[in-house]
């Protein structure tokens, strides 16, 4: 792949005024990228940060090239290993993604979880126990435990 990489914002600058692109996916890994043509200029597509944009599914690269208005485009797979593993870092990318949706799923099943608990106490048609009342009821089961409280001041 080239060294010279093209963003997202002038590819897309390029492919709305007509520029005559020349679009080639490369498997790298067990990954796809994006080669650009126009002119005589040649250059990989890149992620936000600058390094050269990957994706691990062919589907959604071509989804990719398709909302961009590029729907034909060469195949290079002579070096794509699809069964090849992920690099380290994509192995921790994926692990903390993984990490991120469990803890909204369970973020989410708690907050269904509460929301019922707060609308059944809101439903709930049992008339109110006065706090003074449910306090006394609780010293009296203590003291039958623990028995009577000191009620002299320490020394």
């Amino acid at each position: 792949m080239p060294d010279k990489t093209i963003d997202h914002s002038t590819l897309r600058r390029l492919v709305d005024a007509g520029a005559n692109i020349d679009a080639e996916v490369v498997g790298a890994g067990a990954g796809w990228g994006i080669v650009i043509n126009y002119g005589r200029a040649r250059q990989t597509l890149a992620a936000t940060r600058g390094e050269p944009r990957t994706f691990r599914r062919f589907e959604t690269l071509a989804s990719y090239l398709k909302d961009l208005g590029i729907t034909r485009y060469r195949v290079d797979a002579a070096q794509f290993e699809p069964h090849e593993a992920a690099t380290k870092t994509g192995d921790k990318r994926s692990a903390a993604a993984s990490a991120r949706m469990r803890r909204a799923h369970e973020a989410a099943l708690y907050d269904e979880w509460y929301r019922a608990q707060v609308q059944e106490a809101l439903d709930d048609t049992t008339p109110a126990v006065p706090h003074q009342q449910v306090m006394d009821e609780i010293r009296e089961r203590i003291e039958q435990v623990v028995g009577p409280r000191d009620t002299k001041p320490a020394r």
